[in-house]
């Protein structure tokens, strides 16, 4: 029963995402708003509805672990599984903007995030203050669009296409019913998603966190494994990679903003676990985006299995310390005396060796 909840609430994101989209995107080309701005706000914004649904929806039932660990493990989720899986299928190419605007805005969000748990909660005002940065951040990307090239609309407006004259979401009544009906399934879902993690939680023996941090983030993820995926098959590798980082910003200004506004004067609450690792596992994986993407300004499909590989040991990591493993402390030690330094040496290498994309015109 618990399975088929997830499953049902894990369908009922995805369709809600997406008719909040397709609503959403039409009715603002009905008023005159360009494919490009749709593009970067709406449909990039609207990949992360289940992560904004779940939180706020996990905070009201008082499940502040599944609220902060489902935005965590998104952001490491997204990074290394998304990335990893579609350099797999073709090594992704990294536009420019992605290395000298988006990423160390992605980056700077991140040590906001953890500069602000410090003191080991969230607060309303913390809240405010990430939602009031992702509301100029989107202002600066609306504005920042008008000097776009002509190519970079054309390649909007080839992915979004306004509804035509006759059709029956042509209307603007039939878009808003698209908008609300995409906003029901997306509360409806993240409350069976949200109920069925908590089950799961409580039938595996382990904590709210690691379920938020593992299952419940995946699961809100699909939207980004959908169309990182499709566009690598297509081709279309910068929508792959520009999709999951312009994801990961929102996540943390604008859900866990959103999430700290409603939870009141209680706050969130930051379990000790997720301030000594998770957030800094969240952080690494930013940081390591900056030195890939700059090696030949596209990700490998080596670097690729190592972003699939490092997601896999995170999550075993989680699962060994949630069961207190014997396994656990040889597990690390591996990692941190071998792994690790090997990937870091291995980056520096090939940083050295291929040309960097830092002064690419």
């Amino acid at each position: 029963m618990n399975l088929l909840m997830f499953l049902g609430g894990l369908i009922l994101l995805v369709i809600g995402a997406n008719l909040l989209v397709r609503g959403a995107s039409k009715l603002a080309m009905s008023f005159g708003i360009s494919p490009l701005v749709v593009g970067l706000t709406i449909v990039a914004f609207g990949t992360s509805a289940p992560e904004l649904a779940v939180s706020v929806g996990a905070v009201l039932d008082g499940k502040t672990d599944i609220a902060i660990g489902n935005v965590v493990g998104s952001n490491i989720f997204n990074v290394l599984f998304i990335l990893g899986i579609s350099a797999l299928i073709a090594p992704l190419v990294v536009n420019i903007q992605l290395i000298r605007q988006e990423v160390p805005i992605m980056l700077g969000a991140s040590l906001l995030l953890l500069a602000l748990s410090l003191d080991g909660q969230i607060s309303a005002l913390d809240g405010g203050f990430l939602f009031a940065l992702m509301v100029a951040y989107t202002v600066f990307l609306v504005v920042q669009s008008r000097r776009e090239t002509q190519a970079a609309k054309d390649d909007f407006a080839g992915e979004i296409h306004p509804a035509e004259a006759g059709a029956w979401d042509s209307h603007w009544a039939a878009q808003i019913g698209l908008i609300a009906a995409g906003l029901v399934a997306l509360v409806f879902g993240s409350d069976f998603l949200v109920q069925a993690a908590v089950s799961f939680a409580k039938a595996m023996g382990v904590s709210d966190l690691v379920i938020g941090l593992t299952i419940v983030a995946a699961g809100t993820s699909m939207p980004e494994v959908a169309t990182s995926v499709t566009a690598a098959f297509k081709g279309e590798r910068d929508i792959a990679v520009g999709n999951v980082v312009g994801s990961n910003t929102f996540n943390i200004l604008g859900c866990l903003g959103l999430t700290g506004l409603v939870s009141g004067d209680l706050g969130l609450a930051i379990a000790p676990s997720l301030l000594a690792f998770d957030i800094w596992v969240m952080l690494a994986v930013a940081l390591a985006c900056l030195p890939v993407f700059m090696t030949g300004r596209e990700i490998a499909r080596w670097e690729g299995g190592v972003f699939l590989g490092y997601y896999l040991a995170y999550v075993a990591y989680l699962i060994l310390a949630a069961q207190q493993h014997d396994a656990l402390q040889a597990f690390s030690g591996v990692m941190l005396g071998f792994v690790v330094p090997l990937t870091v040496v291995t980056l520096v290498v090939v940083m050295i060796r291929r040309p960097s994309a830092a002064g690419a015109p």
